[in-house]
Order: structure tokens, then sequence, then C-alpha cells
């Protein structure tokens, strides 16, 4: 990468209103996902991007005992999460748990137990680099919808104008509330 990137990604921060580092912080989860596909990947990796632009892979190996120590917390964590979701919504879940999928705490793990080497690829192939758009790009939507919703949740019982966009099936109506739209139910609609 380059400076022109990390200047295009803090111009798109800006544009959508989007906090700072959050892109940044997506990049580099999209690096990682994209070295994840790459042939011969180690189990777990870390991704730094620095104020160049430059950005190193770093695998990180783990004494067996520690790493199937912390996968077990983490496959604890993982099942208490969907026996929390599960009491919320009334339903069964059934989620397989791969070890693959679970987010260790690094945080807890001693610095003089990890063994880190640096492993940046030369370039990333084309199914990697489709992986790294696909995540920054739900990064972006994340955020828009996360900073819509935190515009309104205050607003809930307030009388808010908008222009009718649409009068849909089902008697709902679409209506455009600056920037963002809504859908407005029947149960909500004034007779008429």
């Amino acid at each position: 990468m380059s400076q022109e990137i990390l200047d295009q990604i803090r111009e798109i921060e800006r544009d959508k209103g989007i906090e700072a580092g959050q892109i940044e912080a997506a990049v580099e989860d999209a690096l990682l996902a994209a070295y994840k596909k790459t042939p011969g990947a180690a189990r777990h990796a870390t991704v730094e991007l620095d104020e160049r632009g430059d950005y190193r892979v770093f695998s990180i190996e783990l004494p067996a005992d520690l790493e199937e120590r912390l996968l077990d917390e983490a496959r604890e964590r993982a099942l208490d999460e969907l026996e929390r979701i599960e009491e919320e919504s009334g339903e069964r879940n059934h989620t397989l748990l791969q070890d693959e999928d679970l987010e260790i705490e690094w945080d807890e793990v001693p610095e003089d137990l990890v063994q880190r080497e640096d492993v940046t690829p030369e370039n990333f192939g084309r199914i990697a680099a489709q992986t790294a758009k696909q995540v920054i790009l739900q990064r972006i939507r994340e955020a828009e919808r996360a900073m819509m919703y935190d515009e309104y949740v205050d607003r809930v019982g307030e009388v808010v104008t908008g222009i009718v966009q649409q009068a849909g099936d089902r008697n709902n109506v679409l209506v455009d509330l600056g920037k963002v739209e809504a859908l407005l139910p029947r149960s909500e609609q004034v007779d008429g």
C-alpha cells in the first residue's frame, strides 16, 4: 500500500462522517482475512499498518498448552453468547463452532510466550484481494448503519417530517427523512 491509499481512507472517513481509524482497522482486518486465504497461511496472525501505508503480517506461535487453554476460553465465550441469543430470541440456534472462527483474547497472553515471525506475502491473489474488498465495504456499511441508528435512537416517539417516496404493497409507506429512508407501517399512519 502507499500513502495515497491512507489519504483516500481518511477522505472516505471525512466524507461519510465515520470515526477516524475505523476504516484503517477494517483494512487491517481485510488484509488479515486475505492472508488467511493464501496457501500455507499461519493459524494465528496479525496485521500492522504504519503511518506510511506499509503493512506487515506477523504469524503468531504459542505453546500448545496455552493455545488450547485460550481456545477453550474463546469457545466458552462463544457458547455463552449463543445461549444468550437463544434466550432473547426464543429460538434454538444450531451453529457449528470451529476453532478457526474463535477469537482469542491476545491481551491475556504474556509477551514472552509469543513468537512472532514476519510472513508478509509478496502479493495477494485475486481471491484474497476480493475478500479484502468485501470486508472493507461491509465495515463501511456497518459504520454508516451505526451512525444512522445513533442519530435516531434518541428520537423514539418524536414526530419527524419527511417526504413520501413510495406507497408500497401491504399499506406500507417509504418516507425520505433526509439522510435515511424509513418504512412507515400501516399501524403508524394517519387515516386517509
